[in-house]
């Protein structure tokens, strides 16, 4: 019998995810989504074969469920679960940021025949939607498991297999783990970035030049900080004894920053920067992380008619993807700076062999 995939969620990652598993498997993938248009448009797009507005029904068919919706919606759908006549051996899946919560809520299905498999995909992208969904959005990304302590090997096994088409890192973790290494090098810096605009925006009234200047640079190092306001609300709720504690720890190291900047002595100053930058620039580059990266290109461009629609043009003729385009800086008479974005380190790398062939004068950073 032809296998049954229930996507929950039609979205860019839930679609992103069903493209990687038609790619690798002969199943049929049922969309459900609250939101019946995205369901429409997946299908138009190829993203999933059918879509229902019988959740139960359908689940009770699947052999794989993927509950690709936000932290808050997933245990709702799995309180629900728990009057479904599931298939004998059918795997549950999510894909969201936090996983305690959700896999304890997870736990009363254990006894129904179902086997729970926590998931959070790593990786991202500067749009959303089922319109943007990609095969190799995770490629390369690391793709966390969460599992509970008695679940059969062959059923991790079973889902890495059902998954391989995302050409992801895989790692077991347990939920506790996922949540604080998370809440470290995710969920913090977001609440961080936030804050930092909260603080200039604090400072914009009082002069004009702190919004003005504060495009440049303070936009790149806070562009975190624009993601889904209602993504993040549930993600803090979910996960804020991890980030009481991480702000219990920043505010001891404040305290030492607020020393080191009164006592203004120069060699301390440099080691504390030092330090930072070491361990900064030991981190891996080669791997998706847990924050969205963005891979930058910069071109230098003369004011003049049609500069724009020549760089666009080159780099669609040697089928090259933008996913963003922005001009820092344009006046007469001088150069322009070009921003562009891409998906992948290696779509930047081609794009600036590409521009350069053609004379124009790239650089990665500012």
């Amino acid at each position: 019998m032809e296998r049954r995939v229930l996507l929950i969620g039609v979205g860019l990652i839930g679609g992103s995810l069903a493209l990687a598993i038609k790619k690798e498997h002969d199943v049929r993938v049922i969309g459900y989504d609250p939101n019946e248009e995205n369901c429409k448009l997946a299908k138009s797009l190829e993203v999933i074969d059918d879509h229902t507005s019988d959740l139960q029904s359908e689940a009770e068919q699947a052999d794989l469920i993927i509950l690709a919706a936000p932290v808050e919606e997933t245990i709702k759908l799995l309180d629900n679960f728990k009057d479904y006549q599931f298939k004998q051996n059918v795997i549950i899946t999510d894909v969201g940021s936090t996983k305690v919560h959700i896999v304890n809520k997870a736990e009363q299905l254990n006894d129904k025949g179902v086997t729970f498999i926590g998931g959070h995909p790593m990786a991202g992208s500067h749009k959303s939607g089922v319109g943007s969904a990609k095969l190799h959005l995770f490629e390369n990304a690391f793709y966390v498991l969460t599992i509970f302590p008695k679940t059969p090997e062959e059923q991790v096994d079973a889902l890495k297999d059902w998954l391989k088409g995302t050409k992801a890192n895989f790692q077991i973790m347990e939920p506790e783990e996922h949540d604080l290494v998370t809440g470290i090098i995710s969920h913090f810096p977001h609440v961080m970035a936030a804050s930092l605009v909260r603080q200039v925006k604090s400072h914009a009234h009082r002069n004009e030049h702190v919004t003005r200047l504060a495009a440049g640079g303070f936009r790149d190092i806070t562009r975190i900080a624009s993601s889904s306001p209602s993504m993040w609300r549930d993600i803090v709720r979910h996960n804020r004894h991890i980030l009481l504690s991480l702000l219990d720890e920043w505010e001891k190291e404040m305290e030492g920053v607020k020393r080191l900047v009164a006592r203004g002595n120069s060699e301390e100053i440099y080691d504390y920067f030092v330090s930072a930058k070491k361990y900064r620039d030991s981190m891996p580059t080669g791997s998706k992380g847990a924050i969205l990266a963005f891979h930058d290109l910069y071109i230098d461009v003369a004011d003049h008619v049609g500069v724009i629609s020549d760089v666009t043009t080159i780099l669609a003729e040697a089928k090259i993807s933008i996913t963003n385009i922005r001009i820092i800086e344009a006046r007469e008479d001088v150069f322009g700076v070009l921003r562009l974005s891409f998906h992948s380190e290696e779509d930047r790398q081609q794009a600036k062999v590409c521009l350069e062939q053609h004379q124009y004068q790239t650089y990665t950073t500012m």
